[in-house]
């Protein structure tokens, strides 16, 4: 039988109609695949963008924003965020002498004699009124043996309105007062009343005096402004404000998150690391090594992270008020390492039976070969869905560790030691509670929905198929 033998006239191609065969995806590679389903998520996307900005904001932030967060200027107390106010340059105060009448009104006392004290005229300030100070003058009253001094941050409206008591004088001669209590640029009711040692005047007098904001010329010299007395200069800008100490809220902020950072990435990255290589080994030899080791696990969960904290913070030698980085990070490896272990071990038990670790064992790999070349790199998916929700755990219990004086302590910065300082003046700052907060906030939910976007990329059984 002859073989058949085909011709050219044999076949004839068939002529490629357009839309009926489409072109198949191009080959990619699983990290491909899941970089591309990484960026379908647009919660993820955003949230790894911040991440990035916070990460460049902690290394490049200090050379950005050149103010020294450790820099007091004790006339910004705890103000709000401002940018680029201008103040006038002033002389530096010195010591005021004041005003004295002579000779002294004699003080009649007598249980009747507030009907015969009349309410202080003339309240007029000297010099200018600025944020150094406010010098006040007036007219001695008849009968009066001293003078107190009130001050409001708003128009009095009765008698048992009259604000702050700064004070009194000493004598009836002396009929002016000086006031230098945390003065802001804002205008204040002061009010004189006079009394003659047994009650107060009936009546009372409330002059509103606008304050400027100022600085004095040894203060524009520390700063490196040129300016001489009377000039007007521009103060820097503080964005988030100040603390209770005069410091600068937002070069505090990214000194902060230097530690805070440095603790939530470090600590989850060694006990993702230690968890790997116990539970990869837990897992690959079973048996009586796998019941042994997970039994340690076990003991381990069920140890009180505080009350360790607290020992190893004695164990250190650190005191009451001292940080405790060491300790934290050291609390924090030892005793979060168990969850990571039963996942890597989980994953090692079902990998081990696969064919192609049957394959290299046959070829005569050792158990480490085999667990570090083949099974651990097969759980890398997990592990970086596992290593970024244990990142903002790792920066909640910073925070929460700081706040309760456990870990970072003042002077040294950190979001949740801010928070701590922050809380005591809530209710007239609000602003040195609120940034710590919401970058503590925003980096927790940052990375959570990260690790969300990450769990779903890293999925083999969600590969979209076109």
């Amino acid at each position: 039988m002859n073989p058949y033998a085909p011709k050219a006239g044999d076949f004839t191609p068939v002529a490629r109609q357009p839309g009926l065969i489409t072109n198949p995806r191009p080959s990619q590679s699983y990290w491909q695949d899941a970089w591309l389903r990484l960026k379908q998520n647009k919660r993820a996307l955003l949230s790894l963008y911040l991440i990035v900005a916070l990460v460049l904001m902690t290394l490049v932030g200090p050379w950005l924003w050149q103010q020294d967060p450790a820099y007091q200027d004790l006339d910004l107390i705890s103000q709000p965020p401002a940018y680029g106010e201008t103040a006038l340059v002033v002389a530096d105060p010195g010591i005021w002498a004041g005003v004295s009448v002579d000779p002294p009104t004699l003080i009649t006392v007598d249980s009747n004699a507030t009907s015969s004290l009349a309410a202080t005229a003339q309240i007029q300030t000297v010099g200018s009124a600025s944020t150094q100070y406010v010098r006040l003058r007036w007219e001695p009253v008849a009968g009066a043996g001293f003078y107190l001094v009130y001050r409001n941050d708003h128009a009095p409206e009765s008698s048992e309105d009259l604000g702050l008591p700064l004070g009194q004088t000493l004598t009836a001669a002396e009929v002016s007062f000086e006031d230098r209590l945390q003065l802001r640029a804002q205008d204040y009711w002061y009010t004189v009343l006079a009394s003659n040692g047994l009650q107060e005047a009936p009546g009372f007098t409330t002059v509103r005096i606008p304050v400027q904001r100022s600085i004095t010329e040894s203060q524009a010299q520390d700063r490196k402004l040129h300016a001489n007395a009377g000039d007007t200069v521009t103060l820097r800008s503080h964005p988030f404000g100040t603390d209770s100490l005069g410091r600068d809220l937002l070069a505090r902020i990214i000194e902060g998150s230097q530690v805070s950072l440095f603790i939530g990435i470090v600590a989850p990255f060694l006990w993702v690391l230690l968890g790997t290589v116990y539970g990869g080994i837990s897992g690959y030899f079973g048996g009586t090594i796998d019941a042994a080791m997970m039994r340690v696990t076990d003991f381990l969960i069920a140890l009180p992270f505080l009350l360790f904290m607290i020992l190893f913070r004695i164990g250190f030698g650190i005191g009451p008020g001292e940080s405790g980085i060491v300790p934290m990070l050291l609390a924090l490896v030892l005793l979060r390492w168990e969850d990571t272990a039963r996942l890597v071990r989980g994953q090692v038990l079902q990998i081990r039976e696969e064919a192609f670790v049957q394959a290299a064992r046959l070829l005569g790999a050792q158990p480490l070969y085999l667990i570090f070349r083949h099974m651990i790199p097969n759980t890398i998916g997990p592990l970086l869905v596992n290593l970024t929700f244990s990142i903002p755990m790792a920066i909640f219990t910073e925070a929460f560790l700081s706040f309760i004086g456990m870990g970072v302590a003042p002077p040294t910065p950190s979001w949740g030691s801010m928070s701590n300082e922050g809380l005591k003046s809530m209710l007239s700052s609000p602003h040195e509670l609120l940034f710590p907060a919401i970058f503590i906030s925003l980096t927790v939910l940052t990375f959570n929905l990260l690790g969300d976007g990450l769990r779903d990329a890293l999925d083999s059984r969600m590969r979209s198929r076109e």
